[in-house]
């Protein structure tokens, strides 16, 4: 399917296209460069319907069992919940609200926007809450960590489950005022190529919704090098603690985990970061395509940046909790319940006997992370 490209008006984002149809309205079309880019758009047309579906689905279905799990076995201990374990139980609730937004994108991959307006505004508000409120709360998770074992004693009066609830809910609450402009200015618009389609992208108000497009890159980045900073700053005080302090297997451990949870978040957020920031320094025309080689291969690494960094949300129940001693044992007892214990606990307790968890132990903080 042939598709002409007019680079000067169109803007993609993230979440998908915005066109400004008046901002260029008075400017003389065939003054500026256009390129027929037949086949890169047949390749962008089959990632788009054959890689991310696949892609999406099988992170849809990690990620709901294993936050699913985490879930349910922190809210059957709800009210001995540790500091750490009410942030991880937020945490989960963040990845678990923004893998549901992944049937709809699925189905959108393939056949375009089938579900209507509202819930085009109400997906794009939580994917962008939750993205926002699962960066912010892994930097809680890590100054929790750091205040506990680095300001161990002074910390114990501040470090209370009243004041992390509140904490949390403050959080939510920003996220929700910074993620609500998705849904005055995501719409559906129906784009007319060989097969029209539906599509949920940022239409409304013109160029306001092209303003609102590049504040939101401004949050992600925000979300991503904040959390990393804090991240980085806290998990490297912890390593320089325990070094300190008598060596142990336990500590050796924790250190390596600590190391190991900043750089998985830097590995699956990184990538798509940096693409985004070509990807706006070419809207604000800093920089230019000089092909539709490069118009593809920005779109596409767009593409495949974002569902690694989607990844991350399964990647956290193994890191934070499945590993714990203390975890695995509530799990186990949850799976036997359940009937899954001839299938699933040869799996678990695989996983060590003695590895420390962000979330083991009140009464051996200093030697957790």
């Amino acid at each position: 399917m042939a598709v002409t490209r007019t680079f000067a008006f169109s803007t993609p984002t993230d979440y998908g296209e915005y066109e400004n149809d008046t901002d260029y309205s008075q400017q003389n079309v065939s003054d500026l460069p256009v390129y027929i880019c037949e086949e890169e758009e047949e390749r962008l047309q089959t990632l788009g319907t054959v890689f991310q579906p696949v892609l999406y689905s099988l992170i849809f279905l990690l990620g709901v069992v294993g936050n699913g799990l985490m879930i349910t076995v922190l809210l059957r201990r709800w009210r001995l919940l540790r500091i750490t374990e009410i942030y991880l139980l937020h945490l989960a609730l963040a990845d678990l609200m923004l893998l549901l937004t992944f049937p709809f994108d699925v189905v959108d991959f393939v056949a375009g926007w089938l579900f209507g307006d509202f819930l085009c505004k109400l997906m794009g508000l939580m994917k962008h809450l939750n993205l926002l409120c699962g960066s912010f709360l892994l930097a809680c998770i890590g100054f929790d960590r750091y205040l506990a074992i680095v300001h161990a004693i002074p910390s114990m009066r501040n470090r209370r489950p009243r004041a992390v609830h509140v904490t949390c809910i403050l959080l939510w609450l920003v996220c929700l005022g910074l993620s609500a402009p998705n849904f005055v200015f995501l719409s559906v618009r129906e784009e007319q190529t060989n097969t029209s389609s539906l599509y949920c992208l940022y239409y409304h108000h013109d160029i306001h919704g092209h303003n609102w497009v590049l504040t939101n890159r401004v949050f992600d980045h925000i979300s991503f090098f904040v959390p990393l900073a804090v991240m980085s700053y806290c998990y490297t005080a912890v390593v320089v603690t325990l070094c300190n302090s008598q060596k142990s297997q336990q500590k050796q451990g924790a250190m390596r985990l600590a190391l190991l949870v900043t750089l998985v978040f830097c590995l699956c957020w990184l990538p798509y970061n940096i693409t985004l920031l070509i990807k706006t320094l070419s809207d604000l025309e800093v920089i230019h395509y000089e092909s539709c080689q490069t118009f593809a291969l920005l779109r596409a690494a767009l593409d495949v940046s974002l569902s690694l960094g989607f990844l991350h949300c399964c990647l956290n129940p193994f890191l934070y909790a499945f590993i714990g001693v203390q975890f695995r044992k509530e799990l186990s007892r949850l799976l036997r319940q359940l009937g899954c214990s001839p299938v699933c606990l040869p799996f678990i307790r695989s996983q060590g006997q003695s590895r420390p968890s962000i979330s083991d132990g009140a009464a051996t903080i200093s030697t957790n992370i």
